[in-house]
């Protein structure tokens, strides 16, 4: 059985959706082709930026084996170079996949 955990995607800065640099947005790019692939794969069930008036930020959910697929995951994300992660387990109810 698959156990979900949402991630949180916290902005080195809290204007960095609006001021990003060249570089920095070359990074956000790979960022989201990174998390579509996992999509493709079948880990994620939703990402994508939140637009909390506050401070934008990033939020995901996943479906893995395993805490350490998480950590993989994040580690391997190329927004991590620049931005930091938060992530806790999730009790999902998601739909079920036909028999």
């Amino acid at each position: 059985m698959k156990k979900h955990f949402v991630l949180k995607l916290v902005p080195c800065r809290p204007t960095f959706a609006q001021d990003m640099t060249a570089e920095e947005r070359a990074i956000m790019q790979q960022h989201v082709v990174y998390w579509r692939d996992l999509m493709n794969k079948g880990f994620v069930l939703a990402y994508g930026p939140v637009l909390d008036p506050v401070g934008v930020y990033g939020l995901g959910l996943v479906g893995v084996d395993n805490e350490e697929q998480v950590k993989e995951f994040i580690a391997s994300d190329p927004a991590a170079t620049i931005n930091s992660y938060e992530f806790y387990q999730m009790r999902a109810i998601v739909p079920e996949k036909a028999k």
